[in-house]
């Protein structure tokens, strides 16, 4: 679908901005340039994007958000000069997506956006992306749909019927991506009873099953978190520790 611009200037960079150099990344005030917005629950910040796509990308390549989200993603590689398919099952997700990329850059960054379930990308052709990078939900920590979209992930409480369903993801992320480019998620963990449970870990493994190299295990630290208070005094009430970091796994083909 064609997404609409606006005529008005907005600024379309950071006042400053250096590449991260090591395997913590911390961005404790994120960034507010161009579109971007922080009223979308659990986006990833326009920091950790413009990071990965500077990084494992360059102009005029083809990249893939296969869980677009508040569209963070997609208003950085139109900035940055790549083209993007920006796919979600959600259709708020989409509607957001058009909207935020409504500005004008001095490229010719295209944008491709469809609803599609991330685990049959059917449309994408295989070996035709350069770049995927994408911040799946975390199980049903967040709900996206509350339930109404029977193909969405965010509703799946089992951790293991999750990952299962992220392996179908893998598959398709590794069937779309070209030989030695690279895939990048943002992913985290949860408690349960006070008890640890792990996400993260358990879909990097289904990713390194198909085939795909490990290349980076960052830490990304999480702020400003909703009820942070409200759990800090739990966590001091029940004996636990509040899980305050996210894994960020590059991967290589």
């Amino acid at each position: 679908m064609d997404v609409g611009k606006k005529s008005e200037k907005i600024k379309l960079h950071p006042e400053s901005f250096d590449l991260e150099c090591s395997t913590v990344w911390s961005f404790p005030r994120r960034g507010k340039w161009a579109t971007h917005k922080s009223d979308w629950r659990g986006n990833w910040a326009p920091e950790v994007v413009r990071n990965l796509i500077l990084r494992y990308s360059k102009e005029g390549d083809h990249l893939l958000d296969c869980m677009i989200g508040g569209g963070t993603t997609a208003i950085e590689a139109k900035i940055l000069n790549r083209d993007i398919t920006c796919v979600d099952i959600n259709e708020e997700a989409l509607k957001r997506t058009q909207e935020v990329l409504k500005f004008k850059v001095d490229n010719k960054a295209k944008q491709r956006i469809r609803k599609c379930d991330a685990r049959k990308m059917t449309f994408i052709k295989s070996n035709e992306i350069d770049f995927v990078l994408t911040h799946p939900p975390y199980a049903d920590i967040i709900k996206y749909s509350d339930g109404k979209i029977k193909e969405d992930l965010s509703n799946i409480h089992d951790i293991d019927e999750f990952v299962k369903e992220m392996s179908l993801v893998a598959k398709e992320i590794y069937r779309v991506l070209k030989p030695n480019k690279y895939c990048a998620i943002l992913i985290g963990d949860t408690r349960r009873n006070k008890m640890y449970q792990v996400i993260s870990y358990k879909v990097m493994e289904e990713f390194t099953k198909l085939g795909f190299k490990l290349r980076e295990d960052i830490i990304k630290k999480q702020h400003n978190c909703q009820a942070t208070g409200f759990w800090a005094k739990r966590s001091k009430e029940y004996n636990f520790l509040l899980i305050m970091h996210e894994h960020l796994f590059i991967f290589q083909k």
